[in-house]
């Protein structure tokens, strides 16, 4: 059975700010961020290079929505690793269909096309994956993280840095 891919990376500049009409929730109670960048592409015509710009929907889903919520403001770079999913929808009998990037990782890279810097730093947003085995996270504690001890044998290792 041949395996197919559906992966895209874009680096490019969002193109309005997350406003209240691009960030809600789902009914399931989950966060929603709706954006959209422009990725600029240069391409040699003759004896010139012609900068044309192409335009992607996006979608940040949960924690990730939540957190950069504020930080998505207009002319804020951003590198992102995601899918290709299209939504289908039939209105007063014609059919419709759009595709949009749905957001995997997404990471703030550079500041407004203005060249000024944004005074929040350059942060990675990755949803955390599920723990595997018997290993528990380590607790929070005042001045840095402990490891839990555990009771089992399993997977956990202490010399295992929480960072």
């Amino acid at each position: 059975m041949a395996t197919d891919i559906n992966k895209v990376i874009l680096v490019g500049r969002l193109v309005r700010d997350c406003g209240q009409q691009d960030f809600g929730y789902t009914q399931g109670g989950q966060a929603r961020a709706n954006i959209s960048i422009a990725a600029n592409r240069s391409k040699k015509q003759g004896d010139q290079w012609v900068e044309t710009t192409s335009f992607f929907d996006l979608t940040v889903w949960g924690k990730t929505a939540e957190n950069l919520h504020p930080y998505l403001t207009k002319g804020k770079q951003v590198g992102i690793v995601g899918h290709l999913e299209q939504d289908r929808w039939e209105k007063d009998g014609k059919k419709f269909s759009k595709v949009y990037v749905s957001v995997e990782d997404i990471q703030l890279l550079g500041g407004r096309t203005g060249g000024g810097q944004d005074s929040q730093p350059n942060a990675a947003y990755r949803p955390a994956p599920a723990p595997q085995g018997n290993y528990a996270p380590p607790a929070p504690q005042q001045g840095g993280y402990v490891p839990q001890a555990q009771d089992s044998g399993g997977d956990y290792f202490p010399e295992d840095v929480p960072f």
